[in-house]
């Protein structure tokens, strides 16, 4: 469990850090200041003012932290601005360095800050939420939400390191834990279904539970392998899209409700509902998974159907704008069996309408 998990995109190769990450961090934030490189933090409000101690620890000084408020309208084209426009104040040039501490709001936010001030500057992921560990701190997608949808504006850009120390869970509000074991749900259903019956067999896991350091490496496992044959998403069919299992649906929750009503995870739980009914629906899996993924959902305290009646023409317009649809079709993840996700398009829109309906549109 001490080794790093390397990333393997070649020259662009990268380790992700586990029970050593502190150390490591500690050394390359020490590396850095050697080499007489500038570095900046990005992190918001809660998080600098919880864990101030830990960034010190590290290695970073006071000044070099750049803080923004918590929360997904932080992931704007405003917050965008502001972060370059302060690197650009500064006269950071381009052999600085940005890290990002916070889950995955600051993470998205840093990595196309990074990918865009100066045409590219090195950037490190220091994940302190589960979501980010288990899913966006790795694997280089960055980017920000416009009014219209979710991450429509972003480049692929690869960090440097990522490293995940899970003792920065124990300050993680409940909720934003279980928003993160959505993420770790959706890893089971489209590519291990071990994975899946483990987390059946373990219930509800906690910042303690001595299971969730191997899960959540697990879940990298996955997701780098994915990324590494198809890291900009490219392939026909199958590859980087099946991480978005779920995702289509929940897109288009976050962007219906409006940004922040909805914790990520909170809107990929419902996702992950309707993926599998729609799976079941198109006769690609088997009925029985509806009831089993919806009782490991709420056993991890997460919503199953919307909170209060969103338009179902609402929800379908920002379908439409989703990144993975292709000549102007809706194109979905579904499950050809537990543990195995597949490309699916031609989707009726009736039957996308009805599965809304259920989880309480209208």
């Amino acid at each position: 469990m001490n080794e790093a998990l390397t990333v393997a995109l070649g020259d662009r190769a990268y380790p992700i850090h586990f029970t050593d990450s502190k150390a490591a961090l500690r050394q390359c934030v020490a590396e850095l200041k050697e080499a007489k490189r500038e570095i900046r933090v990005l992190t918001d409000a809660n998080l600098h003012k919880c864990q101030s101690d830990y960034l010190q620890a590290v290695g970073f000084a006071k000044e070099e932290i750049l803080s923004l408020p918590a929360g997904e309208p932080t992931k704007s084209i405003e917050s965008y601005a502001e972060t370059l426009r302060c690197l650009a104040h500064e006269n950071l040039n381009r052999d600085s360095a940005l890290f990002a501490f916070g889950g995955g709001v600051i993470g998205d936010l840093a990595g196309f800050v990074a990918a865009s001030y100066l045409r590219g500057i090195d950037f490190y992921q220091i994940p302190t939420s589960l979501l980010a560990m288990v899913d966006s701190s790795v694997g280089g997608k960055t980017g920000i939400n416009l009014p219209e949808g979710k991450n429509l504006v972003g480049a692929f850009w690869q960090p440097k390191a990522v490293f995940i120390d899970t003792g920065l869970l124990q300050s993680l509000p409940t909720r934003e834990f279980a928003a993160g074991m959505a993420e770790i749900v959706k890893y089971g259903l489209l590519a291990d279904r071990t994975l899946f019956e483990e987390l059946e067999s373990l219930g509800a896991p906690n910042p303690e539970s001595k299971a969730l350091p191997a899960i959540i490496r697990r879940c990298c496992e996955i997701k780098a392998h994915i990324v590494v044959n198809d890291e900009t998403e490219t392939a026909a069919s199958g590859g980087r899209a099946l991480l978005n299992l779920g995702h289509t649906f929940a897109h288009a929750i976050e962007n219906a409700a409006g940004y922040g009503d909805y914790l990520h995870g909170e809107a990929v739980a419902i996702g992950l509902v309707l993926a599998t009914q729609l799976s079941v629906n198109l006769g690609q899996l088997e009925v029985a998974w509806t009831d089993r993924v919806i009782e490991l959902l709420q056993a991890n305290a997460l919503p199953v159907r919307l909170k209060s009646a969103l338009t179902i023409s609402d929800l379908v317009t920002a379908m439409q704008r989703d990144k993975k649809n292709r000549s102007g079709n809706l194109r979905f993840v579904t499950l050809k069996a537990a543990g195995e996700a597949i490309t699916t398009d031609g989707v009726e829109t009736a039957l996308i309408e009805a599965l809304w309906q259920g989880v309480g549109a209208a």
